[in-house]
């Protein structure tokens, strides 16, 4: 998620600068390349907060930066650019035969930071957080540790699922954690993980740098110093900070980026951006009326021009998606047939119009959208204001929908009043990711699965929209319960056709994992021919593969 005004954004970028001079330290990036001596710190900019909070708690708040990146680990990295997957921390993984279960191996001499080592009663201390503060992973009926080095999950069900969704969970030391008498407050100032980088070496409202984990598993990987990171409150700051040369990792959205970017210093930036991130989707919130009718989810998908969405407000990075949900990094799992039958994702303005007639949705005189109670049909579109290619889209819906004479307002707010508007329910519609995973099961569950629909006011991290059926969870069910290739292939294609039928959510785009990055500095950047890990995943688990794989570079 790339999360007011163009003086407030450049002002945000001045006074990160500032307090960096105040700290003694240049912003990253600035320095003559004839200077360098290896010892520069990697510099990223995080393009959604203005201010950071020192709070490096995996549970609470996993998407802090470097939290799940480069202090804490997971038993496996999963990469969507060519489909690998990395052993981390377990070495390796036995799959019960009925998918019943899954035993991993921990790697031996593993250290925490502090230098207690990792044994097994960490990855179940781990499981027990994660379920206790954030929910999810139903289907682990016990997490039992087997020996120091050996932790056996047992389901409740088959979950053919797992291998990864398992081995992709963050792990933390029980000797710390068994001690935090609420885990969903516990800031973790001084966090102890097993990353390659996880020393606080400096911490301010706009910056913070971490350095070298002194016991890290893999110290031959360590060859940068460190990593620092700044704030910024929005888009036009972080590119700011780009084109100046500031930071050397510029994982946001860049509005005509070779111009902006590229060509102010060709010889060493570059960009390179995937679509195997997360479905972009126009979520409508199903527990108000008329969002609860699939035939108005799906006119207003019809007035949807995603030609210009594509075009216009995402500068032709990506391209529209079809009503199966799977265009971009599933293109393996589509079914032809689906995509050639369903048409609410194609614009048609006529057709749109009709299903809304039919809903008691019809013009008044002066053009507009009445509901049947004779108030107008319109609503707002969430949006993080910050986001600069999103609320875009937004404003190319709302145009679009003018048209329909549907009134669509464009609320661009703060993020974190956005998301608590998505997680309690009180939204009206908004644009929103899905989940990024190797199979598209966990897409189709987080839109449509029962299982994932929480009441309004109370918090939900998935499903924000609040639709299920029960025919996707029987669906699911039997997916999850399958290791047959054809068999899941089958199923996945029923799934699809259900998606297109009901249309919980009205898909836009495939997210493209947005990465650039300079080699003036560092070296090893994953590209397009050298796919180990997404170049945009700074946020991911796959950024650990980066962090272990660049090298500084050393003047002459």
């Amino acid at each position: 998620m790339t999360v007011h005004r163009k003086a407030v954004l450049i002002a945000a970028a001045l006074a990160a600068a500032a307090a960096l001079a105040l700290s003694g330290c240049s912003a990253g990036g600035g320095e003559p390349a004839d200077s360098l001596d290896g010892s520069q710190l990697l510099t990223i900019p995080r393009e959604d907060m203005g201010t950071f909070d020192r709070n490096f708690n995996p549970f609470a708040n996993p998407d802090f930066p470097m939290t799940h990146v480069a202090i804490y680990e997971s038993m496996l990295v999963y990469n969507p650019a060519d489909g690998s997957t990395t052993p981390w921390l377990a070495t390796e993984w036995e799959v019960a035969p009925d998918s019943m279960g899954i035993t991993y191996h921990l790697r031996e001499g593993v250290k925490w930071s502090d230098g207690e080592p990792l044994v097994a009663d960490d990855v179940v201390v781990s499981f027990d957080l994660q379920r206790e503060v954030r929910g999810g992973f139903d289907y682990i009926e016990s997490v039992t540790a087997v020996d120091p080095l050996t932790v056996q999950f047992d389901f409740t069900e088959p979950f053919s699922p797992a291998l990864l969704d398992i081995g992709q969970q963050v792990i933390a030391p029980a000797h710390i954690w068994n001690d935090v008498d609420d885990p969903t407050k516990f800031a973790n100032e001084e966090p102890v993980g097993t990353g390659p980088y996880t020393e606080i070496t400096n911490f301010q409202a706009q910056s913070f740098d971490l350095g070298k984990n002194p016991n890290y598993w893999q110290p031959e990987k360590q060859r940068i110093e460190g990593i620092r990171m700044l704030a910024f409150a929005g888009n036009d700051g972080a590119n700011l900070a780009a084109a100046n040369g500031d930071v050397d990792w510029a994982p946001q959205f860049i509005p005509n980026i070779d111009e902006a970017y590229v060509a102010k210093d060709p010889e060493h930036r570059f960009y390179w951006f995937p679509t195997t991130g997360s479905m972009i989707n126009w979520q409508f919130n199903t527990t108000k009326a008329p969002f609860d009718d699939a035939n108005v989810r799906k006119a207003l998908s019809m007035a949807v021009d995603r030609e210009q969405v594509t075009e216009i407000g995402m500068q032709g990075y990506t391209h529209p998606a079809d009503c199966t949900g799977l265009s971009g990094s599933y293109d393996a799992w589509r079914d032809e047939a689906v995509v050639d039958s369903c048409t609410w994702t194609e614009r048609d303005l006529e057709g749109a119009g009709e299903l809304l007639d039919a809903a008691g949705i019809t013009l008044a005189a002066d053009g507009t959208r009445v509901l049947p109670d004779g108030t107008p049909f319109a609503f707002d579109f969430s949006v993080g204001s910050t986001s600069s290619d999103w609320v875009s889209v937004g404003n190319v819906i709302s145009q679009n929908l003018a048209e329909l004479g549907v009134t669509v307002t464009v609320a661009a707010k703060d993020w974190g009043d956005v998301v608590a508007s998505y997680e309690n329910g009180t939204f009206d519609s908004g644009i929103v990711w899905s989940a990024n995973a190797p199979t598209p099961y966990q897409f189709y569950r987080g839109v449509m699965s029962t299982e994932t629909v929480k009441p309004v006011g109370e918090q939900s991290f998935d499903n924000y929209h609040r639709y299920g059926n029960p025919e996707a969870d029987a669906l699911l069910a039997q997916f999850a319960a399958s290791s047959d290739e054809a068999e899941q292939q089958s199923i996945m294609n029923d799934l699809q056709a259900l998606f297109a039928e009901v249309a919980p959510v009205a898909t836009l785009f495939p997210g493209p994992e947005f990465g650039a990055a300079s080699t003036l500095r560092f070296t090893g950047w994953p590209t397009e021919d050298d796919p180990y890990a997404p170049l945009g995943g700074v946020r991911s688990r796959t950024a650990v593969l980066i962090l272990t794989s660049l090298e500084p570079v050393v003047a002459d």
